[in-house]
């Protein structure tokens, strides 16, 4: 298998997305850049972790559930990130150890710990394609490799979506939902502006926070421009909902914290 190109140069005056999600789970993969957006979050909104612990929350709820309610045995896992507590290929393999997971992302610091994940798993495979051209990413040698698309996958673009500012996040979403044999399923997470008055000021103003910091992205849609992400899917219940409300490991004790209510997620399948 071809091996990951090795990063040229790590740039620390700019924020990587990568980065500043590990940032936000109290990681050690990140630079002072990437701490800054985090403050600059967490001074309009104190408990901003919880975007990322919540994200990566539902990612490993949404695992544990197509591994363990579908037959499906293989994952295409977008802006994969940088390793935390459980990823995608340590749930999958768990419940199933024929998983096959092939994560993507380009940023230079994923891309060496993806090389470190080839050595350690042969079931688990990383492309340093670019997961806002899906074009590009679906005919990438690695994916088209240990992807089968003549079987149901899961494809998983779990906090991704809002780091692309432009306008085609609805059709570059289709193009991959397009590719993909019936019975696979999607999962996607998204931070979200619940166009109410009690949460619509918090969602933009932490949008303002997150587009004007040295990141320079982290957009919040409405619900409609989320659930226009799922082109043709059976939802599962309960549908696009609060990222620690899709079925919780147990209920609802604590107080939700508003932050809780600016990030959405949902599973759809093919049919």
């Amino acid at each position: 298998m071809p091996t990951p190109k090795a990063p040229v140069h790590i740039d620390t005056t700019k924020a990587s997305i990568a980065r500043v999600y590990d940032a936000f789970l109290n990681g050690k993969d990140n630079y002072e850049v990437d701490r800054e957006v985090f403050r600059r979050v967490k001074s309009v909104a104190p408990e901003a972790a919880l975007l990322a612990v919540d994200n990566r929350n539902f990612l490993i709820r949404a695992t544990r559930f197509i591994a363990s309610q579908t037959n499906i045995t293989q994952y295409l896992d977008c802006g994969s990130g940088l390793p935390t507590a459980e990823n995608t290929h340590q749930v999958a393999q768990r419940l199933n150890p024929d998983s096959k997971v092939v994560y993507v992302d380009n940023d230079p610091v994923v891309i060496a710990h993806g090389r470190a994940l080839l050595e350690e798993n042969d079931q688990t495979h990383f492309s340093a394609a670019d997961i806002f051209n899906p074009e590009e990413l679906l005919q990438d040698e690695v994916v088209r490799k240990y992807i089968d698309f003549n079987e149901p996958l899961a494809l998983f673009h779990m906090g991704t979506m809002h780091h692309y500012t432009g306008d085609r996040a609805q059709e570059i979403m289709r193009t991959y939902v397009d590719a993909l044999p019936s019975g696979s399923y999607v999962g996607l997470s998204h931070f979200f502006d619940p166009e109410s008055e009690q949460y619509n000021e918090l969602a933009r103003r932490m949008e303002d926070m997150f587009v004007h910091s040295p990141m320079g992205s982290g957009v919040f849609r409405t619900r409609a421009e989320i659930e226009g992400m799922f082109p043709g899917l059976e939802m599962v219940e309960p549908g696009v909902v609060e990222c620690v409300r899709w079925w919780p490991d147990g209920p609802q004790i604590k107080p939700m914290d508003p932050v809780q209510y600016c990030i959405v997620g949902g599973i759809g399948r093919k049919p």
